[in-house]
C-alpha cells in the first residue's frame, strides 16, 4: 500500500480510508470488507457480530462516567458504487482504488472514490480504535448493498442493537443535519426482444452520446443533468433516415444519473454520410440545450458489424418506451423549499439475447407518489407487451421534530462553531427509515463531511472538511452526559 493519506488529519480516519480503499467493495462484492471489518473489531478484542448478509455490528463499552447514557450506533454501509470513465482500465473486483491528493481533496484515479460511504467506515473503526476519547456505549453498524437497494438493512435483525440515539455518517456536506430522506424502490421495466438478420447492403453504425457529467441519482436530480439513455432515445426518434436497431446499452448503476449510452443503427450503405450528419445536428440540439448543465456533450457515430437487428416490433416498442417513460424531477415539495418531493432516474438500458431491460430509480418522500409514477411505468410496459418489476422497496424516513438527538446535535454544533446548523431533507435514500422501522424506540440524525460529484469518477473528498467533521462527531459523543 502506498500511503498516499499519510500524514493527513485526522490520522486514523484517512489511516483506515486508505486501508479499505485496498479492498474492492462494490455492492454484492462485500464478502472481503466484512471480513476485514470482524478481524479488525476481534483484534480489539471488542464485541462482534457479521450477520448472514454480512452485516457488521461492532460493540465498545461506554467510557467512565458515561455507563447511564442512552447507547450511540454509528452507521454507515460497507459497499461502493462503482463507475469509471470509458477508457480506465479498472477492474472493481479485484482492484484496490488509485488514490491521490490535491490541494484540500482527495480523488480516486479514473473511478469513484468511494468517500460514498467508506469515510463513515472509516470514523467507525476511529471511534473504535481510539483509547482516548469519551463516549457512551457504542455500536457500529456497518450495512451491506446499500447502494443497490438497501437489501443488508432490510435484512437487519434489529433486536441485534441496543443504542436509541442512530448517528447515521452517509451525509456528504458539512454543516447541514438531514432528519429526513425519501423513500425508493427499484423498477425493472422488461421488454421481449426479437430478431431478424441483417441486409448484407446496409453498414452498421456505432452511435456513442458521452462527456455526461452524471451524479447522484437523488441529490443531484435537483441539477437537471443530461441522462444518456434519454438523449439516444430523443436520438433514435429524431433520425431523419430508415434505419434497423441492433442494440442499446447505456448506464451502469440505477442510482447513478447514466453519463454514457451506445446504440448499434443499420442504415443503407448510401446512406452513411447522410446519418452522420443528421446526428451532428441532433448532437448540436443537445449542446444547446444543456450548455449549462453538461458543456461537454458529444456524440460518435463510427461504423461498427453487427449480424442481426431487432425486428420492427422490437425496434418501435424500445423506442417508444425510452421517450415516454418518466424521467427526472416528477414533483417539488409544498412544504419544504427546493426539495425535489419525487423523481426517477432511469440508469440502465441493458440488450440481452431475448429482451431490452430498462432499470429506473424511483425516489419519493410521498409513497402515494411513488405508487403513481410506478404505475405509470407498468401501463407503459405493459402497453408495449413487456412487464414490470418492482424489487427493494424502502420507506421514507419521516421527520421526528423536536428529538432530543436532534436537540445535541444542534446544541454541540453551536458551541464548537459559533453557528446554527441547517436541519433538513434531502431527497436520497438513506438508511434511517429502514433502522428506524426496525427500532421504533429510536431516534436518528445523518451528518458528514463534504464531499462532490459523487457517484462519478470524478467524487471526491474534502480533506480539511473531513477533520472538522470528526472533531464534531467526537463532541457529540463527548457532550452526551450533559443531557
Amino acid at each position: 500500500m502506498e500511503n498516499v493519506l499519510n500524514g493527513l488529519q485526522p490520522e486514523l480516519v484517512f489511516k483506515y480510508f486508505e486501508e479499505i480503499s485496498q479492498i474492492p467493495r462494490g455492492s454484492g462484492n462485500e464478502k472481503a470488507i466484512s471480513d476485514y471489518l470482524k478481524k479488525f473489531s476481534e483484534d480489539l478484542g471488542l464485541e462482534t457480530i457479521q450477520d448472514d448478509t454480512l452485516n457488521i455490528i461492532i460493540r465498545k463499552p461506554a467510557t467512565k462516567g458515561y455507563e447511564n447514557c442512552p447507547g450511540v450506533i454509528l452507521q454507515g454501509h460497507m459497499d461502493m458504487v462503482c463507475e469509471k470513465n470509458k477508457d480506465t482500465d479498472h477492474n472493481f473486483v479485484t482492484d484496490p482504488i488509485k488514490l491521490r491528493v490535491e490541494y484540500d481533496m482527495i480523488y480516486a484515479t479514473g473511478t469513484t472514490l468511494g468517500a460514498d460511504n467508506g469515510i463513515a467506515v472509516a470514523m467507525g473503526m476511529a471511534v473504535l480504535a481510539s483509547n482516548n476519547l469519551e463516549h457512551p456505549a457504542i455500536e457500529v453498524l456497518i450495512t451491506t448493498d446499500e447502494e443497490a437497494g438497501m437489501s443488508g438493512a432490510m435484512a437487519l435483525d434489529g433486536s441485534l442493537l441496543k443504542g436509541q440515539y442512530i448517528i447515521n455518517l452517509d451525509s456528504e456536506e458539512e454543516g447541514y443535519l438531514l432528519v429526513s430522506c425519501a423513500g425508493g424502490v427499484t423498477a425493472l421495466s422488461e421488454l421481449n426482444a426479437e430478431y431478424t438478420n441483417i441486409d448484407s447492403n446496409k453498414q452498421p453504425l456505432l452511435v456513442e452520446i458521452k462527456g455526461l457529467l452524471g451524479g447522484h441519482s437523488g441529490i443531484d436530480i435537483i441539477k437537471q443533468r443530461a441522462n444518456s439513455n434519454i438523449l439516444m432515445g430523443r436520438l433514435l426518434n429524431l433520425l431523419c433516415i430508415d434505419y434497423d436497431l441492433a442494440k442499446i446499452q447505456g448506464g451502469s448503476k440505477n442510482n447513478a444519473i447514466p453519463r454514457e449510452c451506445e446504440a448499434i443503427i443499420v442504415v443503407d450503405k448510401n446512406d452513411v454520410e447522410k446519418t452522420k450528419n443528421c446526428i451532428n445536428e441532433i448532437m448540436n440540439t443537445f449542446k444547446h440545450e444543456f450548455s449549462t448543465s453538461d458543456p461537454g456533450i458529444n456524440i460518435e457515430c463510427t461504423e461498427t458489424t453487427v449480424d442481426k437487428v431487432f425486428d420492427d416490433k422490437t425496434k418501435t416498442n424500445v423506442i417508444s418506451l425510452l421517450n415516454l417513460i418518466p424521467n427526472g424531477i416528477q414533483t417539488m415539495s409544498m412544504d419544504i423549499e427546493g426539495l425535489v418531493e419525487s423523481s426517477t432516474n432511469l440508469g440502465v438500458v441493458h440488450t440481452t439475447e431475448n429482451s431490452v431491460t430498462f432499470e429506473c430509480a424511483v425516489r419519493s418522500s410521498v409513497k402515494t407518489l411513488k405508487d403513481d409514477i410506478t404505475n405509470k411505468m407498468d401501463l407503459l410496459a405493459t402497453n408495449l407487451n413487456g412487464k414490470l418489476i418492482l424489487d427493494s422497496d424502502y420507506p421514507a424516513w419521516e421527520y421526528a421534530k423536536g428529538s432530543k438527538l436532534e436537540k445535541i446535535c444542534v446544541e454541540t454544533y453551536e458551541k464548537l462553531t459559533g453557528k446554527k446548523p441547517i436541519i433538513m431533507a434531502i431527497h436520497a435514500g438513506l438508511e434511517c427509515g429502514l433502522l428506524l422501522d426496525k427500532m421504533p424506540h429510536a431516534q436518528a440524525i445523518s451528518l458528514g463531511p463534504d464531499m462532490f460529484e459523487v457517484h462519478t469518477p470524478n467524487e471526491h473528498l474534502n480533506i480539511s472538511s473531513t477533520k472538522r467533521t470528526w472533531d464534531y462527531l467526537v463532541a457529540i459523543l463527548k457532550g452526551m452526559n450533559q443531557y
